[in-house]
């Protein structure tokens, strides 16, 4: 037995490959699916189930894509009413895999069709389980995702999964393997570990869900406390996951179209198209395209373009370092994304070669904005989430988190000059571009973030102040 957590950061998500005597099973696999075909492959193994643990939200399956491609079937649990062909598992059925079997436990709660996969050994010993988003380390997946699909309100939901966590998971020996279908990072939770893998009997211990003598109603009010809304492109995930997408190689055929800076500019005018600048913060500073919106490709790159661009049939060109056209058009694909019109041959160079207009954005490091600060009450503006900015802030910083930028737009100065951070530069920038794209010009990005003015003598407080929104 073989198993195999092959887990993607940016959107903080594991797929699982599972081998036994030339058999696998893959679980909530990415939507770039050639990896798993060819790991069997090389291991002279046959894909015989897909293995999806709910309807995902936040990312696009590979499910129809694998199965497609290798004939296995894709498995759900019950409640699930997918618009293709798949195995509708009933609670406790068997699927035998090698010399192991899996198990499908329905676990409502997250979704109505949220199910859990038990492993067993080749001696029927319980050995692991694949929980999708019912549980996650240290906490559970929320309640209100699906809550309009299931005609129940979030508490009601929260109820439901109370029940599937203590009726069918809290019940397994201590030793069975945890494997959850995200990790810290993931909008599909609250309160994440950063690790990735851990026993049952130490989740029931650190993990404030699964506290033995937690009520249903404590667990109803912890459960759904504090949730952020979700982003807005959940739903349209949920959509593609239950009625299918096209083929990613079809998609990324479409979206690696090289385009000179003419036809770029002249596409851009024609669809109404986002120009999304994946390159670096520092090269998005020093130059860009006007109105260009910056989500670089080394941060959380497809969750924020999935929080900020929101519709996943918005056009998109692409401004990329050279060599990651495809990266790129790959990443926005896993989170929906399909409609990439192609990318700047050559690059942000060659649109300047052309003699095209650029634009640049004023930075500056955190001991040149200290020696403003000191001698002046200059409007600043924070773009981390509330919990980062009430641990600490600077004095008088104003809280507008980037996840929900748009609804701060009036709070921003109109002409007396500005500055934005965030914890280390990444989000700053995305918030400034987003600014200057709307025509709000009037903002200095300090660069480095909270990092760099935690190093320099700048008042800083705990808590909300009154001059937070």
């Amino acid at each position: 037995m073989y198993i195999e957590q092959i887990y993607t950061g940016c959107l903080a998500q594991g797929a699982y490959y599972i081998e036994s005597n030339g058999e696998v099973a893959i679980i909530d696999p990415l939507r770039e699916v050639q990896p798993y075909i060819d790991k069997g492959t090389a291991n002279n193994a046959k894909i015989k189930y897909i293995f999806e643990t709910h309807f995902h939200a936040d990312f696009v399956s590979g499910h129809l894509t694998l199965s497609k491609a290798t004939g296995a079937p894709i498995v759900y649990g019950p409640n699930a009413n997918p618009s293709f062909d798949a195995i509708i598992a009933e609670d406790h059925q068997v699927f035998p895999l090698g010399e192991i079997t899996i198990t499908a436990l329905h676990t409502p709660g997250h979704t109505m069709e949220s199910t859990t996969y038990l492993l067993k050994d080749k001696n029927g010993k319980e050995h692991a389980i694949f929980t999708g988003d019912t549980l996650f380390l240290g906490d559970v997946g929320r309640p209100d995702l699906a809550q309009k699909a299931a005609h129940l309100t979030q508490e009601e939901l929260a109820g439901t999964l109370y029940e599937s966590l203590r009726n069918k998971l809290m019940p397994l020996p201590d030793s069975v393997i945890v494997y959850p279908a995200h990790g810290a990072g993931s909008a599909c939770g609250k309160n994440m570990m950063k690790e990735t893998v851990d026993t049952l009997g130490n989740q029931k211990k650190m993990n404030y869900a699964l506290r033995e003598d937690m009520t249903k109603e404590e667990f109803i009010k912890e459960v759904t406390e504090g949730l952020l809304p979700p982003p807005s492109y959940f739903p349209l995930n949920v959509k593609m996951n239950k009625e299918g997408y096209d083929d990613i190689q079809d998609v990324i055929e479409r979206g690696t179209k090289a385009l000179d800076p003419e036809s770029f500019e002249l596409a851009a005018n024609e669809t109404g198209a986002v120009i999304l600048d994946v390159r670096h913060q520092k090269d998005f500073v020093e130059g860009h395209i006007p109105r260009s919106i910056f989500i670089g490709l080394d941060g959380g790159f497809a969750p924020w373009v999935g929080a900020l661009i929101a519709d996943v049939e918005q056009p998109i060109l692409l401004v990329t370092p050279e060599g990651r056209e495809e990266e790129a058009v790959t990443r926005l694909s896993r989170v929906g994304f399909d409609n990439t019109l192609g990318y700047l041959n050559g690059g942000f160079e060659a649109w300047k070669t052309s003699g095209k207009e650029v634009d640049t954005l004023e930075s500056i490091p955190a001991e040149n904005f200290e020696s403003i600060y000191k001698f002046e009450d200059v409007p600043v503006f924070d773009v981390r989430k509330q919990s980062e900015y009430e641990t600490k802030h600077i004095v008088g910083a104003h809280l507008t988190p980037l996840d929900n930028l748009n609804s701060h737009l009036a709070e921003y100065p109109s002409e007396e000059t500005f500055y934005v951070h965030c914890a280390g530069g990444y989000r700053s920038v995305i918030a400034a571009s987003i600014l200057k794209s709307r025509g709000i010009h009037n903002l200095v990005d300090i660069a480095g973030g909270f990092k760099d003015i935690k190093e320099t003598s700048i008042s800083l407080e705990e808590g909300v102040s009154s001059t937070s929104s």
